[in-house]
């Protein structure tokens, strides 16, 4: 097929990839360049990295929704739009102007966590499992009927950024199964009841709150890792918690109970790696090295 990608984050390369491998990608569309590092040097987003590397011509519009830019879509004569945390709403006019139409990869259950932050929600939430959807896009926020579904377990102590990598690795497998299997797939309608919404995390919910059960705060922890991270304020600086666990320990909210476990309102989290400002993420002991904690944080 002739398919047009619309990306631009580390997740949505190894779907990049997968379908280089198997169709003919005639364009990528990402975010523009953005300012990044010490230097604050414009640095291209992996999908343009990772499409120049292959040689597919990219572009990076900063709207799509002039005549111009749905002019030089339609002129690319896609079968197919394949979308995955691309970043742009898409107008009527893009989405109609593949053949096949524009489908969407979404990493979770659809309805629920529709929106911009699924992973980070479904760790938060407890949610025992998650997966990715391939959807039909529409005019909605993640509202389009579901052509394919394929749901994983969440790990008891898995991260953010390990759920990231496994539904990425998913999302490329689906995606090449339902364009195999596109003339047969029916769509399916998204259910009224269970929608939920994945609002985009804000910085201001990484504070870490002890008195909080020991189950809400791991999730926390591990929902928030590695990004914006979740944090606690040790004397002048933040100390960013990125992996932890739940275990037996009891005392007042935020207690230090020895090594870095620290009591919550019920039960305790053991902190496993965390990262003083200016340094890099470190198991327990090796952070605690020559930098006492006090008493409570």
């Amino acid at each position: 097929m002739r398919v047009v990608f619309m990306g631009t984050p580390e997740f949505s390369v190894p779907v990049l990839d997968a379908l280089a491998d198997r169709h003919q990608v005639v364009c990528v569309y990402c975010q523009p360049p953005r300012p990044a590092g010490r230097g604050k040097k414009d640095r291209p987003s992996p999908v343009q990295a990772r499409a120049e590397a292959l040689g597919l011509p990219v572009r990076h519009p900063v709207s799509l929704r002039t005549a111009e830019a749905q002019a030089d879509f339609a002129a690319l004569g896609a079968d197919v739009a394949v979308v995955v945390a691309y970043g742009l709403i898409l107008p009527p006019a893009i989405l109609a102007a593949p053949a096949k139409g524009c489908l969407n990869i979404h990493a979770s259950l659809l309805p629920r966590w529709r929106g911009a932050a699924p992973i980070h929600r479904a760790i938060m939430a407890g949610d025992a499992e998650t997966g990715v959807c391939i959807m039909q896009m529409d005019a909605g926020l993640d509202t389009g009927p579901v052509l394919l579904r394929r749901a994983i377990p969440i790990g008891a102590g898995e991260t953010t950024a390990e759920l990231h990598d496994r539904l990425s690795a998913l999302g490329a497998v689906a995606i090449i199964e339902a364009l195999e299997r596109l003339e047969t797939l029916v769509p399916e309608p998204q259910p009224a009841d269970g929608v939920t919404y994945a609002q985009k995390i804000d910085k201001a919910e990484a504070q870490v709150d002890f008195t909080k059960a020991a189950p809400e705060v791991d999730r926390q922890i591990r929902g928030l890792s590695p990004f914006p991270g979740a944090w606690v304020q040790v004397g002048a600086e933040r100390l960013k918690l990125l992996r932890s666990r739940v275990v037996d320990g009891q005392g007042a909210p935020g207690t230090v109970l020895g090594g870095l476990t620290v009591a919550c309102g019920s039960g305790a989290v053991d902190i496993t790696l965390a990262q003083r400002e200016g340094k890099r993420p470190m198991g327990a002991d090796e952070l605690l090295r020559g930098w006492a904690l006090p008493d409570r944080i």
